[in-house]
C-alpha cells in the first residue's frame, strides 16, 4: 500500500515540474544574431543623393496645401531644400529617433506583472522508511495590490514622451545647423568670388603700372604696391576657398551625405524672420527647450509617485502541496511584507530632490531664455545699424572714389595710387557688407533658435534600423 501511494507523489511532482517548464519556455524569445556590415553601409551611405525615394516622399508630406513640384532639387539643392534632406538622412536624428525608440518600448512593456515562481523542495530522510523523500512543489503569484506597477506604466510613458520631444528638439537644432552652415559656406563663397573680380583688375592695373614704371613714367616702388597688393588678394582667396571647401564638407556631414557624393549647392546669405515674432511670450509656448524640461519634470513627478507606491506592499500568494512518503497535504502560502523599518524611505527622498531639481531646471532655464532673446535682439540691432551705415555711407563713397579715380587715369592725370586705394577699399566694404548680412541672419537664427518652431515636430521614433534606412522624420514646422 505504501509503495502504490508514493508514485502517484512522484508522478504529481514531475507532471508540476514539466508543465512549469513549458510554460516557462513557451514565454521565451529566440535570440537572432545580426552582425555589423560595415561595406553594406558605406555603399548605402555613399549612394545617397537628395533625389531619393525617402527624401521626396518626405517632401510631400510636408505640407499638401504645397504646389506640386517645390521640392526639385535637379537645378541645385536650396537651402530650404537642404533642411528636408537633413532631416531625413543627418546621422545626430537617427541616433535620437532609435534612442526614442528603446523608451517607447520599455514604455510598450512598462507596468506588468511578475512572472509567477514554480519552486520544487525535495527532502529525504536519513534513517528509515521505505519512501524516504519529502517533495513539495509551490507555485507562487504576486498580486500588485500597491499600485506601483501603474505608478512604473506612467512614469514609462512619461519618459517616451519626453524623449520625442528631445527627438523633436534634435529636429529643429538640426535644421538651424544647417541654415549656419548654409549661410557661412555661402558666405565664404561669395567672398571667394568678390575676390577674384578684385584680382582681375588689380592684375589689369599691374601689368600697366609695371610698362609706366619700366617707360619711367611712374616710380619702381610706386608699381610695386600694385605687384604687393595683387599677392594679398591672392592670399585672402585662398583663404577664401579654403574656408568654403570645409564649410561645405561640414554641410554635407548634416545633410547625411558622403564627401564625394554628387551635390550641387544654391549659395544664401540671407535668412529672412521677422524679429518680432520672437518674443519671451513666443518662447514660453513654442520653445522645445522649455518643452523637454516641462517633460522631464513630468517624469520626476511620476519617478515620486512611483517611489511612494514602493513603500506599500505586494502579496505574494501561490497553491502549495507536499507529498510527505503516504501522506498528500495541498494549501497555499501567502506572504505580505510589513513596511516598517524600510518603507523605501531613501527611494522617496531621493524623488523629492529629483523634483526640486527638475523644477528649479526649468524655471532658470526660461530666467536664461529670456536673457539670451534680450541680448540677441539688442545684438541684432546693432548689426542692422551697421549693415544700413554701409549700404548708404560707405559703400557709396568708395564707388564715387572709385569713379573718380578712373576718370582721372583717363585723362592722364595720374591716380594710380588713388586707384589702387579705390578698389582696396571697394573690396573692404564688400567684404564687410556681407559679413554683417551674414551676421544679422546668424541672430535672426539664433532668435529662433531660442524661441522654437511655431509648430511641434511630430516624429514617430524608429524602432528598427538598416544602414540606408532614415527613420520617420518630422512634420513640416514653420521657421
Amino acid at each position: 500500500m505504501q509503495k502504490y501511494l508514493t508514485r502517484p507523489a512522484g508522478a504529481g511532482a514531475a507532471v508540476i515540474a514539466l508543465g512549469g517548464a513549458s510554460v516557462i519556455l513557451a514565454g521565451c524569445q529566440s535570440y537572432q544574431p545580426t552582425p555589423l556590415d560595415l561595406v553594406a553601409h558605406r555603399d548605402a551611405w555613399q549612394a545617397r543623393s537628395p533625389g531619393d525615394e525617402p527624401v521626396r516622399a518626405f517632401a510631400e508630406s510636408l505640407d499638401q496645401s504645397r504646389e506640386p513640384g517645390v521640392y526639385d532639387p535637379s537645378d541645385g539643392l536650396s537651402l530650404a531644400e537642404g533642411e528636408v534632406m537633413a532631416l531625413v538622412y543627418n546621422p545626430k536624428l537617427r541616433l535620437a529617433r532609435l534612442r526614442a525608440g528603446v523608451a517607447f518600448a520599455t514604455a510598450e512593456h512598462a507596468g506588468l506583472w511578475q512572472d509567477p515562481q514554480l519552486g520544487v523542495d525535495f527532502l529525504t530522510l536519513l534513517e528509515g522508511g521505505s519512501n524516504p523523500f519529502v517533495i513539495t512543489p509551490g507555485l507562487a503569484f504576486t498580486i500588485p495590490i500597491s499600485g506601483r506597477l501603474e505608478a512604473e506604466k506612467a512614469r514609462a510613458h512619461a519618459s517616451a514622451r519626453a524623449e520625442l520631444t528631445r527627438v523633436a528638439e534634435q529636429e529643429w537644432q538640426t535644421r538651424l545647423d544647417v541654415r549656419r552652415a548654409w549661410l557661412g559656406w555661402s558666405a565664404s563663397r561669395l567672398k571667394a568670388g568678390r575676390t577674384e573680380k578684385l584680382l582681375e583688375s588689380i592684375r589689369s592695373l599691374e601689368s600697366s603700372a609695371t610698362s609706366l614704371a619700366e617707360a619711367g613714367e611712374i616710380l619702381r616702388t610706386e608699381a610695386a604696391l600694385f605687384t604687393i597688393e595683387l599677392a594679398a588678394q591672392r592670399r585672402a582667396l585662398l583663404m577664401y576657398k579654403g574656408d568654403e571647401a570645409q564649410a561645405e564638407q561640414e554641410l554635407r556631414a548634416l545633410l547625411g551625405v558622403s564627401p564625394d557624393a554628387p551635390l550641387e549647392l544654391v549659395p544664401s546669405v540671407v535668412f529672412d524672420a521677422d524679429a518680432g515674432d520672437f518674443t519671451p511670450e513666443h518662447a514660453a509656448t513654442q520653445s522645445l527647450t522649455l518643452a523637454v524640461l516641462r517633460d522631464e519634470y513630468e517624469v520626476a513627478e511620476q519617478t515620486l509617485r512611483r517611489e511612494v507606491r514602493k513603500q506599500y506592499p505586494d502579496l505574494t500568494i501561490g497553491p502549495l502541496a507536499e507529498f510527505d512518503r503516504s501522506d498528500t497535504l495541498l494549501g497555499f502560502a501567502l506572504s505580505l511584507p510589513i513596511p516598517v523599518l524600510n518603507a523605501n524611505r531613501q527611494g522617496i527622498a531621493e524623488a523629492h530632490a529629483e523634483r526640486e531639481l527638475a523644477r528649479a531646471s526649468f524655471e532658470t532655464a526660461y530666467e536664461q531664455l529670456v536673457g539670451s532673446l534680450a541680448s540677441t535682439h539688442a545684438h541684432l540691432s546693432l548689426l542692422r545699424q551697421q549693415r544700413e551705415m554701409i549700404e548708404s555711407d560707405i559703400v557709396p563713397l568708395v564707388d564715387r572714389q572709385l569713379a573718380d579715380a578712373q576718370n582721372l587715369l583717363q585723362l592722364g592725370e595720374g591716380g594710380s595710387l588713388v586707384l589702387l586705394e579705390s578698389l582696396t577699399r571697394v573690396g573692404q566694404a564688400q567684404m564687410a557688407l556681407i559679413d554683417t548680412r551674414l551676421g544679422e541672419s546668424l541672430a535672426l537664427i539664433q532668435l529662433a533658435e531660442l524661441v522654437g518652431p511655431q509648430q511641434r515636430l511630430t516624429t514617430s521614433p524608429a524602432t528598427e534600423s538598416t544602414d540606408d534606412d532614415a527613420a520617420e522624420p518630422a512634420d513640416e514646422v514653420t521657421p
